[in-house]
């Protein structure tokens, strides 16, 4: 199995780099908000976090490829870093302390296909960081000095199940609100903590279900390597494992069938 300390190491220097400017310009009075193309926000602090990662990146792995949510893809080959320098941008223009830097190390697997293998999430503002790499284990805490190993939970039913989401009108839009409806109804307690919350809280054991029906890569590649590190299942709605697809389903493991199953359509 490949060693993947030193790609672990770095992560944290990424997003050390990343805190630094998102923390600096964190409700900051002059801080600049645009409307991109596909009508989400994105502030100059995102701009600034992912082009201060990439500056690393540069430097530290000039020949693997890097893609971001702000500047795209560049570069191609077997190794591929992918950013979301904020994710939480909306929380993090209200002045909303729940937000976080993503980043995750992809490498390509014998299927030929990129699987996450190191992946970081840093909230500066909550003080607190989550990261995993395979075969390593997902750990949590303030930073590498202060931090515990985390695992998922042990809830075997629905009804004992707590489940976290982001909001209800990305499923009414794809067709899914009343299977959705029906999830939250045979859980134990339903929350809408959102975005990377929602799967850091599923790794740490706090919930025991996270699912979203819009995502992106950046969104998926850095909580799919932590929560699959800390002995739970990744899928897509489709059942398959990691986050090649566009909405994610995130569980213990135990639930996963069940989850699935009430989800589809």
């Amino acid at each position: 199995m490949a060693d993947y300390h030193d790609d672990l190491r770095l992560a944290h220097v990424l997003a050390d780099s990343a805190d630094s400017v998102t923390l600096e310009r964190f409700r900051a009075l002059d801080l600049k908000v645009e409307t991109k193309p596909d009508l989400t926000p994105v502030s100059d602090a995102d701009k600034a976090a992912e082009e201060a990662v990439r500056g690393v990146l540069q430097r530290a792995r000039p020949r693997d490829a890097v893609l971001g949510e702000e500047f795209g893809l560049v570069g191609s080959g077997p190794r591929r870093w992918v950013i979301d320098p904020i994710d939480g941008t909306k929380n993090y223009i209200r002045g909303v302390p729940v937000w976080a830097t993503l980043i995750a190390l992809l490498e390509e697997g014998p299927d030929g296909e990129q699987h996450p293998v190191v992946g970081i999430v840093s909230a500066p503002a909550l003080h607190r960081r989550w990261w995993a790499a395979k075969g390593l284990g997902a750990y949590a805490g303030r930073s590498l000095a202060s931090a515990g190993r985390i695992q998922v939970s042990g809830v075997s039913r629905l009804e004992d199940a707590s489940l976290s989401y982001s909001s209800l009108s990305g499923w009414e839009e794809r067709g899914r609100l009343d299977p959705f409806l029906d999830l939250t109804r045979a859980c134990w307690r339903t929350r809408a903590y959102g975005d990377f919350w929602s799967y850091m809280m599923l790794a740490e054991g706090a919930v025991d279900i996270a699912a979203e029906p819009e995502l992106s890569l950046w969104d998926m590649a850095a909580p799919c390597i932590v929560v699959q590190e800390a002995g739970g299942r990744f899928t897509g709605l489709d059942g398959i494992d990691g986050p090649g697809g566009a909405d994610a389903v995130a569980s213990n493991g135990i639930l996963h069938e069940e989850l699935l199953r009430r989800l589809s359509v």
